[in-house]
């Protein structure tokens, strides 16, 4: 299945606005309390000039009776689509968002490339709102106007045929006003979206990292990183509402030419044709009409945005899948042990046709911890990534205790490893909570474990608050190594048989790089260890050791 059929037929996140059976009724409601509108302001123009003639006030009770129910129609039908259109916009958010994010698991790492957090929070949060906010935002105000103009056409055309073509050719005059606002919004949502991006980037950046800014003296740096960011934001929001601007004026002059030909059109036959009461509401429509359009250029600037969202996510989302999930068959090794790994003539590459790694054979039985080292560019990760399956290789054959690891269920085959990079994530929330993402419903026993097999007992002895210490962002700080050791402590919580680590020391001083790889080699005895690293220290705990830029193996 490909992108657009997957998406769209699963609640579609980003490729195209979907108007649903709600969605219509919402415009239909929209529309009634749209002309409930024009006819409050033409009505009640009738009934000022023909009270002014002071008939007998039973004359004056039909209209009275109109306007008190159009003043009463317009809040309670526009209520009623805010609701239903906001109910289904909001539900069809919720559907959109599950999909996109089960979308991005096979793109998860290979495809996402260099973007980071704040690129994918951007696609996920702001596009996909965009367009979803389209339903509320375009759909149903277009509706809504168009229902009310066809009931304001018929209804003047009914009571003078030149109304109610003054009426039509208003109302076909909007569209391409409307036309010049969207094309001037287009051309500048691609720089608006890029600044917008640009400022949750530089914000994740600064947020993130505020602590070590402050301690390197770069605190001023950092706010005039943010000062630049949204400087550049409000230069493109300026310069996108030039498009509003434009069709709003246009609107504007249009209802003073609509009201201006209708009442060069309706006055010389006032007393002749037409009453003078008529008069007064055939030429208060194009006025009241031109009210309920002014909204329309937000629609022109809600199109635009949601269409340059849409490719944002398309870009994102429409990626081939850097993993096939066509495997169906089960693991064969027993659950917990530790399987077998073999890679034959193994190629592999994150985009392209040019290998990372490779061509590549290796074998490592079960529970042997296996340290794969080389300069950077040499293909550590990328092998790394095909073992834990991130990634496809190329070409050859990857096995897990003889059976071909791709023909395993995907989500079977990845639950056999865990992975853990040099940077590994703390959510703001409890130690417990932290940890036990490794292994929901663990006890507190196999946590307190954990935090022991990593060398974590004196440090989790100094919390006050136990595992209910809030670590993270906005909690208790951790240092580097602390950070490591957290990391390894939920790998081995997760008693996954393989652990993958991607460079889990780099950013650790000798000393304490030395120790962590210490712990972690004593602490993973029923498990298979495979490691790579630049550095070539500190790996004695090691089994083997494989020079991945030479592919030779140097025995301990």
């Amino acid at each position: 299945m490909t992108i657009p059929d997957a998406l769209t037929t699963e609640a579609g996140p980003g490729l195209r606005i979907r108007t649903s059976r709600a969605v219509f009724g919402a415009g239909l409601l929209g529309g009634i309390a749209t002309t409930s509108g024009i006819a409050l302001t033409a009505t009640s123009g009738w009934l000022i000039v023909r009270a002014s003639e002071r008939p007998p006030i039973l004359l004056l009770l039909t209209a009275i009776v109109a306007v008190r129910a159009f003043g009463m129609a317009r809040p309670v039908f526009r209520y009623w689509e805010r609701l239903r259109s906001h109910d289904a916009a909001l539900g069809d958010l919720a559907a959109r968002r599950t999909t996109a994010y089960r979308r991005l698991i096979p793109l998860t790492p290979a495809r996402l490339g260099r973007r980071g957090r704040a690129d994918l929070l951007t696609g996920v949060v702001d596009d996909l709102t965009d367009v979803v906010d389209a339903q509320v935002r375009v759909t149903v105000p277009i509706i809504s106007a168009l229902v009310a103009t066809v009931v304001a056409t018929i209804v003047l055309a009914l009571i003078s045929p030149v109304a109610g073509l003054i009426i039509a050719a208003m109302a076909t005059l909007i569209v391409p006003v409307l036309a010049l606002g969207w094309w001037l919004e287009t051309g500048s949502q691609q720089t608006l979206l890029r600044a917008r991006a640009e400022v949750a980037r530089v914000t994740a950046l600064v947020s993130g990292n505020a602590g070590e800014l402050q301690a390197i003296g770069a605190g001023d740096r950092a706010q005039s990183w943010l000062a630049a960011a949204h400087a550049e934001l409000c230069r493109a929001a300026r310069r996108q509402s030039h498009g509003r601007a434009a069709a709003t004026g246009l609107l504007l002059l249009l209802t003073a030419a609509g009201t201006i030909a209708m009442a060069v059109a309706v006055l010389p036959d006032v007393g002749s044709t037409i009453s003078t009461p008529v008069a007064a509401l055939l030429v208060l429509t194009p006025i009241a009409l031109g009210d309920a359009v002014s909204t329309l250029p937000d629609v022109a600037r809600a199109l635009a945005r949601s269409q340059a969202s849409a490719v944002r996510l398309r870009t994102l989302l429409g990626q081939p899948s850097a993993v096939s999930a066509t495997g169906t068959l089960s693991a064969q090794a027993t659950a917990g042990i530790p399987p077998d790994l073999s890679v034959r003539a193994l190629t592999a590459a994150w985009s392209g046709s040019t290998p990372q790694v490779g061509p590549l054979d290796l074998n490592v039985p079960g529970r042997t911890r296996l340290a794969i080292t080389g300069p950077n560019g040499c293909g550590k990760s990328t092998l790394l990534a095909v073992l834990a399956r991130a990634l496809d290789p190329s070409s050859g054959r990857y096995q897990l205790d003889d059976q071909d690891a791709l023909a395993i269920e995907l989500g079977q085959a990845r639950r056999t490893f865990a992975v853990l990079d040099d940077e590994p994530h703390l959510f703001a929330s409890t130690l417990r909570a932290n940890l036990g993402l490794a292994r929901p419903g663990s006890q507190d026993a196999d946590v307190l474990d954990a935090l022991d097999r990593a060398g974590l007992t004196q440090w989790f002895a100094e919390l006050k608050n136990g595992l209910d210490t809030i670590i993270g962002e906005g909690g208790r700080g951790v240092s580097g190594g602390e950070r490591a050791r957290l990391g390894l402590a939920r790998a081995l919580l997760s008693r996954r048989p393989v652990l993958l680590l991607d460079e889990p020391v780099a950013h650790l001083d000798h000393a304490t790089a030395d120790a962590v790889l210490g712990d972690l080699t004593r602490s993973a005895t029923e498990q298979s260890v495979i490691m790579v690293s630049h550095r070539r220290d500190g790996l004695a705990g090691f089994d083997r050791v494989i020079d991945l830029s030479q592919q030779t193996v140097d025995p301990h």
